[in-house]
C-alpha cells in the first residue's frame, strides 16, 4: 500500500511542513473571564475572578506550550534551552496555587510593543518560545520587548503569556508597572488636616 504523498504525487519538498502552535481558543476562552486589564477592568472594583477560572487559564496555556516543546522536533535557540520548561513549570505552579487576580498586560499594551520589520530579520533568528525561525513564516509578526533589544517573539507566542505575567520570559524583568490605587477619601481628608492643624 502507497503513503498518502506517494498517491497524491506530493513532491518531497513540499512533505515536510513547518511546525504549527497549539490551538489557543480554549485558552483565551478563560482567559476572558479572568482578565481584568486595562478596559476589561469591572464595574465593580472589589470583584475578583473566580481561583478555579484563574487556574484553568494558567492550565491550559501551560498545556498548549507543553505540546509546542513536545512537538518541536529540532533543538531550541542555542542560549534558550529548556526556556519552555520553564515557562511550562512556573505555570503549572500558578496554576496549583492561583493568584487572587491575574497580573498580565492589558490590550492596549500588547497593541504597543514594537513591531520588528521582516526586512531586519536574520534567517538564523527564531523565536525563543516555539523556536520556529521567524522568516519561516511569509507575513512574521515578530515583537520587541522593551526589557532587551534581543529580545524577540512571535506574537502568537508572546501575546498568552503577557496576558498572564506581565515579565519578559527570558529576563523575568517586569514590562509594566502597576498604577497604585487611588487613596479613599478619608485619606485625603486627613492628610489635609496634618497640614495645615
Amino acid at each position: 500500500m502507497s503513503s498518502y504523498d506517494v498517491e497524491h504525487n506530493v513532491p518531497a519538498e513540499q512533505k515536510e511542513q513547518p511546525r504549527r502552535r497549539p490551538d489557543l481558543s480554549t485558552f483565551f476562552g478563560t482567559l476572558d473571564l479572568v482578565d481584568t486589564s486595562g478596559s476589561r477592568q469591572p464595574q465593580n472594583a472589589h470583584s475578583l475572578p473566580l481561583p478555579r477560572d484563574v487556574s484553568a487559564a494558567y492550565r491550559n496555556l501551560a498545556n498548549a506550550f507543553d505540546m509546542m516543546r513536545g512537538g518541536a522536533g529540532t533543538a531550541p535557540e542555542e542560549g534558550h534551552e529548556g526556556l519552555l520548561e520553564q515557562l511550562v513549570e512556573s505555570l503549572m505552579q500558578s496554576a496549583e496555587h492561583p493568584p487572587t487576580e491575574v497580573q498580565g498586560v492589558s490590550d492596549e499594551f500588547i497593541e504597543q510593543l514594537e513591531r520588528v520589520p521582516k526586512k531586519s530579520l536574520k534567517a538564523d533568528q527564531t523565536c525563543p518560545i516555539c523556536s520556529n525561525p521567524f522568516l519561516e513564516d511569509p507575513h512574521p509578526l515578530v515583537v520587541r520587548l522593551s526589557c532587551h533589544k534581543d529580545h524577540m517573539f512571535d506574537l502568537e507566542c508572546i501575546q498568552p503569556w503577557l496576558k498572564l505575567n506581565p515579565t519578559c520570559p527570558l529576563d523575568r524583568k517586569v514590562l509594566v508597572k502597576k498604577k497604585a490605587p487611588p487613596p479613599t477619601p478619608d485619606e485625603e481628608e486627613a492628610d489635609y488636616d496634618e497640614m495645615y492643624a
